[in-house]
């Protein structure tokens, strides 16, 4: 037998060596974790399709952040559901919206934990699209730049009632120019953005939507959320994002796009965000409850692959557990 110089194998050939070399390590600082907060409960109800998941009542909120932080998570990010809804969206940017409750209210308690806001329409629209709609016989068009008026009066109540970063998830052109323009002239020079930069249009969403109770009445988003087939176009609107000030840009979703992950993380070297969504997180579950695999070890792979691929964060529905699993 011929005499091997190179023996890969040397460097996994035990636990200790393994750990001693591994390149990508996973920790509590990695992960962010969305809660949902309903102003129409008053104690946690459970998501049929998101196994663990609630929506929690308001009074709930603040305890269930601390205990987020607790266990070593930095952030976790907010989705609101209003009791009202109609066609402006007016409890988006209400100073006693339920978002804008809930981050006095987890500020109050734990004032060191990082608070992000969903910035978006669909939760407030009574039609559940994400922005203002017009509909013109057979057809509807979700328009532009009266969207963005709206979301960033949203924004800027947001960051007036405590918030650390606004993230804006709706995927008009613009936003976030105009978000930041506002944001400064009112004072809050030191609010982030973590723009949905690259938010494709996905099979993925669907469990999120009964989650934050915005699906959409008619048609569909794709006239404003990304064809899974581009990559090209999302880097452009990572781009435009960066150029109109974001400071953390976030691939939506996670596993169908680690392609456009590596490419943003490579090309722009901008603090780059993932979320891996409810149907990942849906059928990750209902595998493991098949028995096709252990749960733990299946999110921590991934999660291990997210990092790999290029995310500096990562918005779970796992973030406590990840929490735990990765000081283990």
């Amino acid at each position: 037998m011929r005499k091997l110089v190179h023996r890969p194998r040397r460097l996994r050939r035990s636990e200790g060596v393994r750990n001693l070399v591994r390149e990508t390590k996973l920790t509590a600082h990695d992960f962010v974790l969305p809660l949902f907060v309903s102003e129409k409960i008053r104690e946690r109800q459970a998501i049929a399709s998101m196994p663990g998941v609630f929506q929690l009542a308001l009074a709930e909120v603040a305890d269930e952040a601390q205990r987020a932080h607790d266990l070593g998570l930095q952030a976790v990010l907010l989705f609101g559901i209003p009791r009202e809804k109609d066609e402006a969206a007016s409890g988006a940017s209400a100073e006693n919206g339920i978002v804008q409750q809930a981050v006095r209210a987890i500020k109050g308690k734990c004032p060191g934990l990082v608070v992000m806001t969903d910035v978006c329409l669909c939760e407030y629209m009574s039609h559940g699209h994400c922005g203002v709609t017009r509909v013109d016989g057979d057809h509807f068009h979700v328009l532009n730049d009266e969207s963005v008026e709206l979301l960033v009066k949203t924004a800027v109540s947001h960051a007036a009632a405590g918030a650390d970063f606004v993230a804006p998830s709706d995927m008009m052109d613009g936003r976030i120019g105009a978000i930041r323009e506002a944001l400064d002239a009112n004072g809050f020079q030191d609010t982030g953005i973590m723009s949905y930069a690259a938010k494709f249009a996905s099979a993925f969403y669907g469990p999120f939507r009964e989650a934050a109770e915005s699906p959409p009445q008619f048609g569909d988003r794709r006239s404003y959320q990304m064809d899974c087939a581009n990559a090209q176009e999302a880097l452009r609107e990572v781009a435009l994002d960066i150029e109109e000030g974001a400071d953390i840009v976030l691939v939506k979703p996670a596993l169908p796009y680690l392609d456009i992950l590596w490419r943003v993380r490579e090309r722009f070297g901008k603090p780059t965000a993932v979320y891996h969504v409810s149907g990942e997180f849906a059928m990750v579950k209902a595998g493991a409850e098949k028995g096709c695999f252990e749960e733990r070890a299946a999110v921590l792979e991934i999660m291990t692959s997210l990092k790999r691929g290029g995310a500096d964060l990562i918005v779970t529905y796992w973030a406590r557990e990840l929490a735990e699993w990765t000081r283990q």
